[in-house]
């Protein structure tokens, strides 16, 4: 049995191609249906996301490239695409360069940002669904459970997914230096940008308590602030709100400083110098720098953000490659098991057809001898089951061998045919 990818992504396929093949949790189970319908697939498996459609499955060896046709078929099908449209755009992988995607992709080494976490939640769901739709079965069940550790593993013993690399990623990232755990802290917004809103959406999914939204419009400021449940205020209200704000994240048009330093000297009196960190991403920038100069006041620009991402691209690239390590020692585990679990129902039937041969040649031998001793059938018992295991072993360790080596397929169909084991 072999693992078989066929898919694409944001590597392969523009978006425009991307949404004609997606799945939608309303028509995702009936696509996993439909795909173990095809006479070639054995078990299968769908992950469906933004910027991939991806489709696992066992197949046959020997029928490896008609089961590679009927799915790139299945996917064009179900979708009602020319398969002539699609199949450009369509990459395949089987044997070790499949399970080495699968665990890449588990470990956020494939996604457009790597590192982030998402990618294993949605490969979770995408195996969980199959297996309820009883689509998986042996082969696909011991791939996804192994790629589950492999992500782990690869998350522990790295830091690949400490690295922000993205401005907004990066905001967060040094806020928790700062302060530690972001439980019940206090982000204001100045100004409504897409940039400070994202850092915002960061922030509160790392746990902070409280969002204001300060803004020269203020219908403007209450709209997005309802997207946090969070509160709203006017530019006239800026001093008095920023005592109460720990992060603070600036993205005006304003020609020049929202924040001085004096305003920021005043505010950390009101808060008892309670520590503020201010996130400036304005060009011309809001926040006067020289306020980084008070204690207990943190203020980056833009530039100082962009700094923290290159380093941590630098620092990424390195953690990916000690991942890669990672997953190249679990992909030959993988392989092992598999080449040996092919060889081990053949090894059994071999055993299984020589010991009745042996047992049945030995009762009727005993029978014709009559009047043994206990003892005299016991000696020939173990002689027989001695020649049985000498004449074995060769075939046996042969078989053993290829399998490790992944050269097994065709000596184990010349041992089921030489023995009739599938008869």
């Amino acid at each position: 049995m072999e693992i078989l990818l066929v898919g694409l992504s944001h590597k392969t396929a523009p978006v425009d191609i991307r949404e004609k093949v997606s799945f939608s949790e309303r028509n995702i189970g009936e696509g996993i249906r439909a795909l173990v319908e095809c006479p070639n697939v054995h078990e299968g498996t769908i992950l469906s996301t933004c910027n991939r459609v991806e489709v696992f499955a066992a197949v046959s060896r020997k029928e490896l490239e008609a089961a590679r046709r009927e799915i790139a078929g299945f996917l064009a099908h179900f979708h009602n695409v020319p398969l002539t449209e699609l199949e450009p755009h369509l990459y395949f992988r089987s044997g070790e360069a499949s399970v080495a995607h699968v665990f890449r992709v588990a470990s956020s080494l494939d996604s457009m940002m790597v590192g982030e976490p998402q990618i294993l939640g949605q490969i979770k769901e995408a195996y969980n669904l199959a297996a309820r739709e009883r689509a998986t079965g042996e082969i696909l069940n011991r791939l996804f459970h192994k790629a589950f550790s492999v992500a782990k593993r690869v998350r522990t013993e790295t830091r690949i997914a400490a690295c922000a690399v993205s401005i907004s990623f990066a905001a967060v990232e040094l806020a928790k230096k700062i302060f530690g755990e972001l439980e019940g802290k206090t982000v204001m917004l100045i100004g409504a940008g897409e940039m400070a809103e994202l850092a915002a959406r960061h922030l509160v999914g790392s746990g902070v308590g409280r969002v204001v939204v300060v803004n020269r419009t203020l219908e403007r400021a209450i709209a997005l602030a309802s997207a946090f449940t969070g509160e709203a205020a006017s530019l006239d209200e800026l001093e008095d709100r920023l005592a109460g704000a720990d992060i603070v994240i600036s993205s005006t048009g304003a020609p020049g400083f929202v924040i001085d330093r004096e305003m920021v000297h005043r505010v950390l009196k009101k808060r008892k110098n309670r520590p503020m960190f201010l996130i400036d991403i304005a060009v011309p920038r809001d926040i006067d720098p020289t306020a980084n100069d008070i204690g207990n006041v943190y203020v980056y620009d833009i530039d100082d953000l962009e700094g923290v991402v290159q380093a941590n691209i630098k620092a990424r690239t390195q953690e990916a490659a000690k991942a890669e390590e990672i997953i190249a020692g679990e992909v030959r585990q993988f392989l092992d098991w598999r080449r040996s679990r092919e060889a081990f129902p053949t090894i059994v039937k071999l055993r299984s057809w020589a010991e009745e041969v042996r047992r049945a040649e030995v009762e009727k031998t005993m029978k014709k001898i009559g009047n043994l001793s206990d003892a005299d059938a016991k000696r020939i018992e173990a002689l027989t089951e001695t020649i049985l295991n000498k004449i074995l072993h060769p075939p046996v360790s042969r078989l053993k061998r290829a399998a490790h080596r992944g050269e097994d397929g065709d000596l184990n169909e010349m041992v089921r045919k030489l023995f009739d084991l599938d008869e």
